[in-house]
């Protein structure tokens, strides 16, 4: 089993052509009968940090000492990570469906966030909009956000896009945390490699306990370009 964290921006074009890349690589590679055998699962995390927003800042031209900008820019992206939390509370595949909605919209067509626009992609998507709207205003949803932050602090991920990739197809008790520009073909690669390859990748120690993660004895380790 394959077993792949994904932190991104909610709003974000890259992350969102990487998602894509991801998702049909993994359906062209796995959606077959003849690896049947093979099982990938995802966890999409919405990750918003003071790098984060500043490397969103940068990406747009807008001058990271503008604190009402940055302020703005904050609020938005947290606001659509709570209506992805939201989402996933119907579900993995509604809240993976919602993310690459709200992306698509916001991130490459530029139309402007607001809530109106995030309930308006989830009825698209044929999800319970009373329940969302309930759920939105939850605090089961902030924990759970702030839940995604946390996991991210224990992992070392400071931006987005990453991902740690835990491939149990090899006696390995160790994830590889991959970043930068080139996410999507360095998770094709973990998710293809063979049992002594997959060994050369030491690091930072990082072990699971259930769905926590703290500092232990198995290793994470670190692919960036």
């Amino acid at each position: 089993m394959i077993e792949i964290y994904l932190f991104v921006n909610p709003l974000g074009k890259y992350c969102f052509n990487m998602e894509r890349q991801l998702l049909q690589f993994i359906e062209e590679e796995y959606g077959t009968t003849n690896l049947k055998n093979k099982k990938v699962q995802f966890r999409f995390l919405p990750l918003v940090n003071l790098q984060t927003i500043g490397d969103v800042m940068q990406t747009r031209g807008i001058d990271r000492q503008d604190l009402e900008e940055r302020n703005n820019l904050f609020s938005t992206i947290y606001s659509a990570s709570l209506d992805c939390k939201a989402a996933q509370f119907q579900g993995k595949k509604k809240g993976r469906q919602f993310l690459i909605k709200l992306q698509e919209a916001v991130g490459c067509k530029d139309i402007p966030y607001s809530q109106a626009l995030s309930e308006e992609l989830f009825t698209s998507i044929g999800g319970d909009l009373a329940m969302f709207k309930e759920d939105r205003q939850s605090e089961f949803v902030k924990e759970a956000f702030f839940s995604d932050q946390k996991i991210a602090r224990e992992m070392g991920i400071t931006k987005h896009p990453s991902a740690v990739v835990y491939n149990y197809a090899y006696d390995c008790d160790f994830g590889v945390l991959v970043e930068g520009t080139n996410t999507a073909h360095r998770i094709q690669e973990l998710c293809k490699v063979t049992d002594e390859s997959y060994q050369i990748f030491t690091g930072q120690q990082l072990h699971t306990t259930g769905s926590k993660f703290t500092t232990g004895a198995s290793h994470l380790s670190l692919l960036s370009n």
